[in-house]
């Protein structure tokens, strides 16, 4: 829900840490050159702005869930710049979906003053695998959370797991020699939807992670008091961090 939560009284949301600021979570991967997004959140716009992103070559979808795709109407205005389309890679499921939700945006007539635009989807079809997406290899990933299908990927050494809970152990081999994991954990208390964090510091334990950047955290979670029961290679991830890999 980003945070301040609306409406809550909460201490984190009444916090002025700044690490306490936390807009729905995204990513931004630059691969040779190519500025690629991971997910058009609610909050993308503020988020283009904050950190000046006037240029995108593509975007990359988890799932179809709200908080990861409410934002893709302001992508729009990085193809009306170039003339050009966006690529999006997404599962088949995903793209159908975003398709339906936002279908003003879809719908194949090109009639005067309808909203139409130029983003391209490209599918991708096995639960595992690689794929060329904008000349540059990456390794993609499946698992459900709530029958609701998720991709994870791979960028060489860097993994970018969000929204997981219930997964295949092919997982592990998908991530077999990853250094720095970006990986989803919302609170210190179970969910049904959710790694807490002790279960996404298993996990990270189990890749073999050298460094674990915990992300998607819930307003339970007080960044400053709650980083110091983290273990020496797992972190809390912020707004604006940026990681090389």
């Amino acid at each position: 829900m980003g945070i301040p939560v609306v409406a809550c009284k909460c201490a984190v949301c009444l916090s002025t840490s700044p690490y306490n600021k936390r807009l729905r979570p995204s990513a931004l991967i630059t691969l040779n050159g190519k500025k690629i997004l991971i997910d058009a959140g609610p909050d993308f716009r503020t988020q283009a702005l904050n950190y000046g992103i006037d240029h995108l070559d593509g975007v990359i979808f988890t799932h179809a869930h709200h908080d990861h795709t409410a934002g893709i109407d302001d992508l729009r205005v990085y193809h009306m710049h170039t003339g050009g389309t966006l690529p999006c890679l997404a599962s088949k499921e995903t793209a159908e979906d975003i398709r339906n939700r936002y279908q003003y945006i879809f719908a194949p007539e090109r009639k005067p003053g309808k909203l139409l635009s130029r983003i391209d989807f490209i599918a991708l079809n096995k639960e595992r695998g690689d794929v060329t997406f904008l000349g540059e290899k990456i390794h993609y990933f499946s698992f459900e959370q709530a029958e609701m299908p998720v991709n994870g990927f791979r960028f060489g050494s860097l993994g970018f797991v969000s929204d997981i809970r219930d997964y295949p152990e092919t997982i592990y081999e998908d991530l077999k020699g990853v250094e720095k994991l970006i990986l989803s954990a919302l609170r210190f208390e179970t969910s049904k939807l959710h790694f807490s964090i002790d279960e996404a510091i298993q996990f990270s334990k189990k890749v073999g992670a050298k460094e674990t950047w915990l992300t998607h955290i819930s307003h339970d979670v007080d960044h400053d008091s709650a980083k110091q029961s983290l273990p020496s290679n797992v972190f809390f991830a912020y707004d604006g961090l940026s990681i090389n890999f």
